[in-house]
């Protein structure tokens, strides 16, 4: 089951930039467009595992810092030649804060 879980304020995140979460699946990348478009993906590029939050974000896509493969923070899809994918996760706004749609960590019973 998938929980709305404030991840953040979007002033949090520098235009063009990025910042990590840890999430109970792991680290995510949320990153901010020039136009204040967020989105959020899994933050290894599919080609060799390259931090894709310390990439650079142009339009709606980030740039692998590594091997220079462009990411679509919309698909999570590799653009141009390169093949791959990373997923995606949804992100709402409500005023400045940011939520994203993660799932429930598991919660054992006692």
């Amino acid at each position: 089951m998938n929980d709305w879980i404030e991840i953040g304020a979007l002033n949090d995140i520098p235009r063009r930039g990025a910042r990590c979460v840890m999430t109970p699946q792991g680290k995510i990348a949320v990153f901010r467009t020039m136009e204040d478009q967020v989105f959020a993906i899994d933050d290894h590029c599919p080609h060799k595992g390259g931090p894709l939050s310390q990439g650079i974000v142009h339009g709606a896509s980030v740039t692998c810092p590594l091997h220079n493969w462009v990411i679509s923070l919309e698909t999570g899809k590799a653009l141009g030649a390169d093949e791959g994918s990373v997923k995606t996760i949804a992100i709402k706004r409500d005023g400045e804060r940011l939520f994203a749609l993660l799932e429930r960590a598991a919660v054992a019973a006692e």
